[in-house]
C-alpha cells in the first residue's frame, strides 16, 4: 500500500488530496492560500488531509503540486520588476506582442549582435554596451535575454548571460531555452514574463519543499507543467513560465480522471479566474500558437486553455457607461468582505455600520484596504511610499487611505506589485446573502452588499432596493459572463471558420436570441452541443444555472472542489525536444539544435543525428525528472518545394517526447 499526495495552490484556496495506490482518493481538504506565507496554507492543508485517515508521513511516495499563481500573476498584471536585453533587434520590435506591456516601464536594452537564419553571426556582440548598461539597472530581480535567431545559434545570448551573471547576482532567462521556434519578438515576451515569475514560483517551491520536510514526508517533488505534464522542482524553477496554466492543465487531467468522459468542456471556476479547455478524446489538445494568459500569447507549449479574469472573488464593479446591465465582475480578485470580516470582524462590521449611516454613498463604501506582511521593505517612488505607509496590516477602510485621485493611482500600483490587498464585493459574498455559501461572514457580506446597491447605474437610479436582489444580481452576472465565456471558447475552436470575432458572436443578438429558443416565423436554437463539467468549490453553485442558459448538460463530478490536486498527481512526466534543419544551399543541411549547427552532406543522415540527439536529450530530462519505463515518440516534419518538376528539400522539424509515470516507492 502505497500513497501519493497532491496539492494545488489557488488565489484563495490551498487543497490537498491523498490517493491510495494511484487508484482512489481516501482523503482530502481545503485550506486558505496565505500569500504572506504560502507554508501556511500548504502545510494547514497537508496536515488536515493526513489526519482524516491518520496517514503515516513516511508512507507517502510521491508529492505533485499545481498552482494558479503564475497564472494570477499574469492576469492580475503582477510581478517583480526585471530587465530585457533585445540582441541584433530594432526598438521597434518591442511593440510587437504586447512586449512594451509586459515590461510596464521596466528597462530594456536593445544591443547590436544576432544571427542570421542559418546560424552564422550578423554582427558582433556589443560586450561592452551591455556591461555598462547593468551597472546602470537598479532594482531588476531578473533578467531576460533574446538574441535574433538564437534558435538557430545561440550564442549571443549564452555570452550575454555569462556577462550578467557575472555582474549580478540575478537569475537568467534566455529566450532559446523556452522555445525552439522562430518569432524572436514572441520569444523575448516569453522570456520577459518568465523572469518575472522566478522569485513567485521559486518561494512557493521553497516553501513547499519545507513544509512536506517539517512534515516527516521524504517523497520527491513534482510541480504541473501548463501542459498537464509533470516536472522536478527544479526544472520548475528553471522555467517558471512553463507553470502557467499549470492548475487549469491539472485540472483538465482531473477532470478527465474524475469523470471518465473523453468528450466534454473543462470549465473550471476558481477564485480568480476561469479556466475553459476541450477535453477530445480523452485528452486535452495542446495549444500550437502558445499558452495565452490575459493579454499575452505566449510560446510556451501548454493545454489549449482559455482564461478569464472571472471567479468567486472577482470585485464587482459599478458600469459607468453602457448598455447590458450596471454591473460587470472583475478581471481583479479581491478579498471578500465576508472573508475579511471573519478575520477581523470587530474592525470591518464597525466600518460598515458606520458607513450605512452615511446618507451620502461614498465609491469607497464597503472597501478595505490592508498591507502584505513583507521581509523587507519594498522600492517605491516618494507618493507610493507616502500612501503605503498610511496603509496597517489590518484592514483599514479605503476613504481613510485614499485622499485624491494621485492616491488611488498610488494604490493601484501598489496592489500591482503585490504589496498591499483590497477587500471588497465579490460574488463570493453574494453567495453568502442568498444561502448559496455559509463559509464565512454573512452579516458582514449583507451589509457590504446593502452599500453597493445603493450605488447609482447609468440611468441613475439605484441599483438595487435590497441586499438580496442585489445579490441575485451579482450571481446572474456572474452566469451570464460565464455563458458568454463558454461561447467564445466555442466558437473559437469550432471547426468553421468565424474569423477573428468570437467574442463579437457570444455577444451577438442573435446568438442570445437563439440561447432562448426563438420560434416565430424563423426557428432559432443556440447551444453547446457537448456536456460541461464544472469544476471549483464554487461549481455546484453556479453552474447548474450556466447548463440552462446554454442549453446543455452538467457534470459536476464527486471532488469537483480538489479536481485540480488530484490532477497534480495522476499525469505523467513528459519532456519534448525540437531541433531544425536547414538547407541554406540545395545539397547542404545544417542541423540547429542547442549549440553550434552542424553541417552535414546528406539528408538521411542529418534526420537520424538530430533525432538520436533529441531522443538522448529528453530521455535523459524525463528520467532527471523522476520518470520510470520511459518511452519515445518522434515526429518529423520535412518541408519540400516543387522547383523545375525537382522536389526540393526546405526545411524539416524534428520533435521527440518521452514520457513516464514518476517512480513511487512500495513501503
Amino acid at each position: 500500500m502505497s500513497f501519493i499526495l497532491g496539492v494545488d495552490t489557488g488565489g484563495t484556496y490551498t487543497d490537498a488530496v491523498i490517493l491510495e495506490d494511484e487508484e482512489r482518493v481516501i482523503s482530502f481538504s481545503k485550506s486558505l492560500t496565505t500569500h504572506s506565507d504560502l507554508s501556511l496554507g500548504i502545510g494547514s492543508a497537508i496536515q488536515k488531509a493526513i489526519g482524516q485517515k491518520n496517514i503515516e508521513p513516511e508512507k507517502i511516495s510521491l508529492v505533485s503540486l499545481s498552482t494558479t499563481l503564475a497564472t494570477n500573476a499574469l492576469v492580475e498584471g503582477q510581478g517583480d520588476r526585471v530587465a530585457l536585453v533585445m540582441i541584433g533587434f530594432k526598438e521597434s520590435d518591442l511593440e510587437k506582442h504586447s512586449i512594451f506591456d509586459a515590461l510596464k516601464g521596466d528597462p530594456f536594452l536593445v544591443l547590436s549582435g544576432g544571427h542570421n537564419y542559418a546560424g552564422l553571426e550578423k554582427s558582433p556582440l556589443d560586450k561592452n554596451d551591455l556591461e555598462n548598461w547593468i551597472s546602470e539597472v537598479k532594482g531588476a530581480s531578473a533578467y531576460a535575454v533574446c538574441s535574433q535567431f538564437a534558435v538557430r545559434n545561440p550564442e549571443h545570448e549564452l555570452e550575454a548571460a555569462k556577462i550578467i551573471r557575472k555582474l549580478t547576482d540575478k537569475p537568467v532567462s534566455l529566450s532559446h531555452q523556452l522555445s525552439a521556434k522562430l518569432n524572436g519578438p514572441k520569444r523575448a515576451l516569453t522570456a520577459v514574463l518568465n523572469a518575472r515569475l522566478i522569485a513567485l514560483i521559486d518561494l512557493l517551491i521553497i516553501k513547499a519543499e519545507h513544509v512536506i520536510k517539517d512534515l516527516g514526508i521524504q517523497a520527491p517533488l513534482m510541480v504541473v507543467r501548463g501542459d498537464g505534464a509533470l516536472i522536478s522542482a527544479a526544472q520548475a524553477r528553471e522555467k517558471p513560465i512553463e507553470t502557467i496554466l499549470s492548475g487549469p492543465a491539472a485540472s483538465i487531467v482531473g477532470a478527465r480522471w474524475l469523470t471518465d468522459e473523453s468528450e466534454a468542456i473543462v470549465s473550471d471556476i476558481g477564485g480568480t479566474t476561469t479556466d475553459i479547455a476541450v477535453l477530445t478524446g480523452g485528452k486535452p489538445a495542446i495549444d500550437p500558437r502558445g499558452a495565452s494568459v490575459g493579454p499575452y500569447r505566449t510560446m510556451v507549449e501548454a493545454v489549449a486553455m482559455y482564461t478569464f479574469g472571472l471567479g468567486g472573488d472577482s470585485e464587482v464593479n459599478l458600469k459607468q457607461e453602457g448598455l447590458g446591465g450596471n454591473i460587470f465582475l472583475g478581471p481583479k480578485r479581491v478579498i471578500p468582505v465576508s472573508l475579511a470580516a471573519s478575520t477581523e470582524p470587530g474592525l470591518i462590521h464597525q466600518a460598515l455600520d458606520s458607513q450605512l449611516k452615511s446618507e451620502t454613498p461614498n465609491d469607497f463604501d464597503g472597501r478595505f484596504i490592508r498591507r502584505i506582511k513583507l521581509s523587507t521593505w519594498p522600492v517605491l517612488s516618494v507618493r507610493d511610499d507616502k500612501v503605503y505607509k498610511r496603509i496597517g496590516e489590518q484592514f483599514s477602510p479605503m476613504s481613510e487611505v485614499i485622499k485624491s485621485r494621485l492616491d488611488l493611482q498610488s494604490v493601484t500600483k501598489l496592489v500591482a506589485i503585490g504589496v498591499v490587498q483590497i477587500s471588497a464585493v465579490t460574488p463570493s459574498d453574494a453567495s453568502h446573502v442568498l444561502g448559496l455559501l455559509n463559509a464565512w461572514d454573512k452579516e458582514a457580506a449583507t451589509k457590504a452588499i446593502d452599500l453597493f446597491a445603493r450605488r447609482r447605474g447609468g440611468s441613475g437610479e439605484l441599483l438595487a432596493d435590497s441586499a438580496s436582489k442585489m445579490a441575485q444580481v451579482i450571481v446572474r452576472q456572474l452566469t451570464e459572463q460565464t455563458s458568454a465565456f463558454v461561447l467564445e471558447m466555442a466558437f473559437s475552436e469550432e471547426k468553421i471558420d468565424f474569423g477573428n470575432m468570437p467574442g463579437a458572436l457570444a455577444q451577438h443578438r442573435l446568438t442570445q436570441i437563439g440561447l432562448n429558443g426563438h420560434r416565430d416565423l424563423i426557428k432559432i436554437d443556440v447551444g453547446i452541443n457537448k456536456k460541461i463539467i464544472g469544476l471549483g468549490a464554487s461549481a455546484p453553485t453556479y453552474y447548474p444555472a450556466v447548463g440552462e442558459k446554454l442549453n446543455c448538460d452538467v457534470v459536476l463530478p464527486k471532488y469537483t472542489s480538489v479536481a485540480n490536486a488530484i490532477g497534480a498527481v495522476v499525469g505523467k512526466i513528459v519532456m519534448r525536444e525540437a531541433g531544425v534543419i536547414s538547407s541554406p544551399s540545395e545539397g547542404k543541411y545544417i542541423v540547429h539544435f542547442d549549440g553550434e549547427p552542424v553541417n552535414f552532406n546528406n539528408e538521411s543522415e542529418a534526420l537520424m543525428a538530430l533525432e538520436e540527439k533529441l531522443s538522448e536529450k529528453s530521455i535523459k530530462k524525463a528520467k532527471e525528472a523522476g520518470a520510470e519505463n520511459v518511452t519515445i515518440n518522434v515526429d518529423r516534419e520535412v518541408k519540400t518545394a516543387n522547383i523545375d518538376n525537382r522536389i526540393v528539400f526546405v526545411e524539416a522539424i524534428v520533435s521527440v517526447e518521452a514520457s513516464g509515470r514518476p517512480r513511487i516507492s512500495k513501503s
